[in-house]
């Protein structure tokens, strides 16, 4: 099927999970159902039926670099930066028009990144299917068949079955918000409703096409863009058509009003993990339904979630109630509230906390490094370079650095100079001189870092060379 194409949407912060998600850790870079993240599944579960260089991956600059470690089967090419989150309608249009150029009959699927689906097979067919309706000019959607009266999803009403397919497709009436539970029994009971499972199948043509007809003013911005594509002023073209437009979701712009939307049923295992109760769908339980990860001594709890990380968590006769501790912010909760978590972080958001954009402890391709303190004009970092990887060859104009090696054999450059440091030994790093860390050696190098100075933010870098591509 060399018409086939994916676009993966990968720019959400997942919000609802937070504290595990944070705005440069969002839910799709998360280990959350076994031992591969939530992007790398999705990009390999649709391996069988697309290769990987028809994968488009549609995010913004920095989460690009967050998914290039992750998944560094992945190619430059393979990425699609919005210039602004603006909702899914102008992040499709503008996938649309790549994957219209590369083929001007392609057919493309929209996955989200942050899905599990447990059913993977069945998963492939509802595929299969979709690109067979897209080929008839058809915008498919793929409705979850719903196992509960759940209030927090969309639905989708299915009418008649559409005429000439050997498999279950049916015309939308109407796509409905997300209900309250007396309407989601309801739908239940009524057997024609469906989740909203946000993904879709159709030819990029017929999506442009609909764009034109419902959304002119976005289409118009698409065509700038188009025009600039694969030239030096891609970027400020889509830069300055993005600062313009509204942010549209595709079931709002193009989904409710174009006549040619089809669903096609499917029971995948899916859940979208909107929010820390979506574990009770997907993880293990005791016997008491208790889902409880990390180090946990609960007694006596019930039906409750229970994450923790490396502090010890004790919890004693909780009933239906979410709690999350990471290094340094924790969540609890009651399960029933768990869609609002997102107020909290809209409220951390506000007061410019740094809780809501990263974690204590932040991984790198070369190892990670965990911020221990910080002050007025310093902060204090751990930093564990793994074997044989490298840090950029880097300057900051803004602060000077400090390294105490802890354990392993640092190897310096600094300026012209190359040297090697020892546990139990420092070396300084003046302001706005280029330099390197580097672990020559076959365990894990940890270095104490002091920062001092004006500025000590991570944007403070400038590289000259980096073996992972980073800018």
């Amino acid at each position: 099927m060399d018409d086939v194409y994916a676009i993966i949407m990968a720019g959400g912060s997942g919000t609802r999970f937070w504290p595990l998600s944070r705005e440069s850790m969002p839910k799709q870079l998360l280990k959350i159902d076994g031992g591969e993240t939530l992007i790398r599944q999705t990009i390999f579960r649709i391996g069988p039926l697309i290769s990987l260089e028809r994968i488009f991956i549609v995010t913004n600059k920095n989460h690009a670099e967050q998914i290039r470690f992750q998944v560094p089967e992945l190619k430059k090419d393979n990425f699609i930066i919005e210039p602004a989150a603006k909702n899914t309608a102008p992040a499709i249009g503008l996938a649309a028009i790549h994957v219209n150029q590369c083929n001007p009959n392609a057919v493309m699927a929209v996955l989200s990144a942050d899905h599990i689906i447990k059913q993977k097979d069945r998963f492939l067919d509802a595929l299969r299917q979709g690109f067979t309706a897209a080929r008839s000019g058809y915008l498919v959607t793929i409705g979850i068949k719903p196992t509960r009266p759940e209030t927090g999803y969309g639905y989708i009403e299915a009418g008649s079955a559409v005429k000439g397919m050997d498999f279950q497709i049916f015309s939308v009436k109407r796509f409905v918000e997300k209900p309250d539970l007396d309407k989601a029994k309801m739908y239940l009971e009524d057997g024609h409703y469906y989740w909203n499972s946000g993904m879709f199948v159709w030819k990029a043509g017929v999506i442009l096409e609909e764009l034109s007809r419902y959304m002119p003013v976005l289409f118009e911005g698409l065509g700038k863009i188009q025009s600039s594509l694969n030239k030096k002023d891609e970027g400020s073209a889509a830069q300055e058509v993005f600062s313009k437009i509204e942010p549209v979701s595709i079931d709002y712009g193009i989904m409710e009003k174009s006549d040619k939307v089809a669903v096609i049923p499917a029971d995948l295992g899916w859940s979208d993990v909107g929010s820390w109760t979506a574990l009770d769908e997907i993880a293990g339980k005791d016997e008491d339904g208790n889902v409880i990860a990390g180090n946990v001594i609960d007694v006596n709890s019930k039906n409750s979630v229970i994450y923790a990380s490396n502090r010890l968590v004790a919890t004693l006769g909780l009933s239906d109630m979410v709690v999350v501790d990471t290094e340094d912010a924790t969540l609890v909760c009651r399960k029933d509230k768990a869609q609002d978590v997102k107020k909290i972080v809209e409220e951390l958001k506000r007061r410019g906390a740094e809780e809501y954009i990263i974690h204590r402890t932040v991984v790198r391709p070369w190892g990670s490094y965990t911020l221990l303190e910080k002050g007025d004009r310093y902060k204090i970092k751990r930093i564990v370079i793994n074997p044989g990887a490298k840090l950029s060859f880097q300057m900051h104009y803004h602060r000077s650095e400090h390294w105490v090696v802890v354990s392993g054999t640092a190897k310096v450059k600094r300026g012209d100079e190359e040297f090697f440091v020892n546990p139990n030994e420092s070396t300084y790093i003046p302001m706005e001189t280029r330099h390197r860390l580097e672990n020559p050696g076959k365990i894990p190098l940890q270095v104490i870092e002091v920062q001092n100075g004006e500025y000590l933010e991570e944007d403070d870098i400038v590289r000259f060379d980096d073996v992972y591509g980073r800018e």
